[in-house]
């Protein structure tokens, strides 16, 4: 069983700074793409930032210059280093990565974790 899990959201007034993290166990014989993705309510989830295995990276235009996305292979982690924080960043954030076992690649989604931002 493979298990997404992230962690770090929280409150933070505006201006601020959160750095989210995602960590994969189980069995994993790759870790490949990872993203961020963001879920306001009422709303669908979007795409906030990603990452290639290889560390390169794409950011939402919103997010651009203030938030950064990085991993850690050794550790099967991702995180989300979020600065100057706005109002309209708060949703639940989700992580979703794709890992290879036994010879076939499966998507995989944490359950989220909530920022809030206030002003």
């Amino acid at each position: 069983q493979v298990q997404v899990l992230e962690s770090g959201g929280g409150l933070v007034q505006a201006g601020g700074s959160l750095r989210l993290s995602c960590a994969a166990s189980g069995r994993i014989d790759s870790l490949n793409d990872m993203g961020w993705y963001l879920q306001a309510p009422g709303k669908g989830r979007e795409l906030v930032a990603a990452i290639s295995s290889g560390g390169t990276t794409s950011y939402a235009d919103a997010v651009k210059g203030r938030f950064t996305i990085s991993r850690d292979n050794d550790k099967n982690t991702m995180y989300l280093q979020m600065n100057s924080l706005k109002p309209e960043d708060p949703a639940v954030y989700y992580c979703k990565a794709l890992i290879s076992w036994a010879a076939r690649q499966y998507q995989y989604w944490g359950q989220g974790t909530q920022v809030t931002v206030s002003s």
